[in-house]
């Protein structure tokens, strides 16, 4: 009966969100106050049990969540972001410009959140179209899959954080398992896929072509700020030096990769010599954001001619980009503790050893769902784990491959009621069946691959 009941909760949040068009972080309250009562949780032990889970799942996070805000933010109002993926650009050639873009999209997809990394690559990706008359879905979807798999599946975006934080499990060997699983998958889902989607018509946006097409250089922006600047200020071009540069393409990549390099080296260190003090507070997520977050307050800002006051006032921004989703993160929160506090996770977890399915197809099955119905895949993989917590917990898989498996369920068949399927067919001026063709499937095969690589890392391991 108790599963039955969690069931009914669940697709009453669907409801809530879907038809009812109700903001999550309500949903999630009112679903968990639903959930408790009807699970017998006293009604005055309710709230507490709202207010505990919402600490105990915000507080690991709300630090990583913000810094790794920080930092994307920074990093794609400097320009740092364009400059890698102009560098991967000029690297690979014509030849490879494909590869390019798909590198530029994972290297972006690390440190910023996937709307942001979106709306930054459609441009470069319109300007390779152009420039080289090649079929837009072809040339566009292997950098889009790139950037939907950092997020599915990379540390500091919002899904696998809160995953760590849900099952416990090391943020740097997650990261490392992830880089592992997610490199196949966008190879799979971009480059290899996209070979079928040559013919799909697309029409993309006549917005980027006059400004990408012109004879324009890499000064061509800065000469372009200069002028509107004079304009606007009626100063003369003696005010150039005002003007922040360009990153160099060295601070760039660097800047960008320190937090996965950090912690993969912190990691390999503990792993080398355990017990360390000092290895393991360097380590911490939290710590290694810190540190990355000021020494790119410094190479994106005085170093570059812009003051620490416009570093921080980028820094504010950031915040207030992922409040939303903190809530969110804070909901789901809510409703896990609730079913940890009526116990009936714990008879949840004991069925569901009886279905005779391993636990890492368990835990993406769950997410895969929940994603279809929902479209979030960020709420798809923290109400799944609520479900799973306990077969980790007993011990029945590896916390680090449940994070990656939850992940990718939770990327599974992205349709009409995902943001993401949208903003690809509006930009590549798509039908509705060839976005289906293409993104959906897309999004799929990342879902699919995701898992095979996760359970051939259990197996391995």
């Amino acid at each position: 009966m108790a599963f039955v009941i969690v069931v009914c909760c669940i697709v009453l949040l669907i409801l809530l969100l879907t038809w009812g068009k109700m903001n999550a972080f309500l949903a999630f309250l009112v679903v968990s106050v639903v959930t408790g009562i009807w699970l017998g949780i006293p009604v005055q032990k309710i709230p507490a049990a709202l207010q505990k889970g919402i600490g105990d799942t915000v507080g690991g996070l709300l630090v990583i969540l913000a810094l790794g805000a920080m930092l994307g933010k920074l990093v794609a109002e400097s320009g740092a972001a364009k400059q890698i993926a102009q560098s991967l650009m000029d690297s690979f050639g014509a030849k490879y410009v494909q590869w390019a873009l798909l590198v530029a999209g994972f290297i972006i997809g690390i440190p910023l959140f996937y709307g942001v990394g979106f709306v930054l690559m459609v441009p470069l990706i319109f300007s390779v179209i152009y420039r080289y008359k090649l079929p837009a879905v072809y040339i566009g979807l292997p950098a889009l899959a790139a950037l939907s798999v950092t997020h599915g599946f990379l540390p500091p975006h919002p899904s696998p954080v809160a995953l760590v934080g849900q099952f416990q499990a090391n943020m740097g060997l997650t990261l490392i398992y992830g880089l592992i699983v997610a490199v196949p998958a966008i190879i799979i889902a971009g480059p290899v896929f996209s070979i079928w989607l040559k013919r799909i018509p697309a029409g993309p946006l006549q917005l980027f072509k006059p400004e990408e097409e012109g004879s324009g250089n890499k000064h061509g922006n800065s000469t372009n700020s200069l002028e509107a600047s004079g304009k606007m200020g009626g100063s003369s071009t003696a005010e150039a030096p005002a003007v922040p540069a360009t990153p160099a393409k060295a601070i760039s990549f660097l800047t960008a990769l320190l937090p996965v390099l950090l912690l993969i080296v912190t990691t390999l260190l503990q792993l080398a010599a355990p017990g360390t003090p000092w290895l393991q507070f360097a380590g911490e997520a939290p710590v290694v954001m810190l540190f990355c977050v000021l020494v790119a307050a410094y190479t994106l800002g005085p170093l570059q001619g812009r003051s620490i006051k416009t570093v921080m006032g980028i820094y504010g921004e950031a915040v207030k980009d992922i409040a939303m989703i903190l809530l969110i993160i804070a909901g789901a929160g809510a409703l896990k503790q609730v079913l940890s506090d009526s116990g009936v996770s714990l008879q949840i977890a004991e069925a569901m050893r009886g279905w005779h399915v391993h636990p890492l197809v368990l835990g993406w099955l769950m997410a895969a769902i929940i994603r279809a119905c929902v479209g979030s895949a960020t709420i798809a993989g923290i109400t799944a784990a609520g479900m799973v917590a306990p077969l980790v917990a007993q011990g029945l898989a590896s916390p680090e491959l449940m994070v990656l498996s939850v992940g990718a369920g939770s990327l599974m068949f992205s349709h009409v009621n995902d943001a993401g399927f949208w903003m690809f067919k509006e930009y590549f001026n798509l039908s509705l069946k060839h976005t289906l063709l293409s993104w959906s499937v897309m999004e799929t095969i990342v879902g699919i691959a995701g898992l095979a690589g996760v359970m051939l890392l259990d197996t391995i391991l």
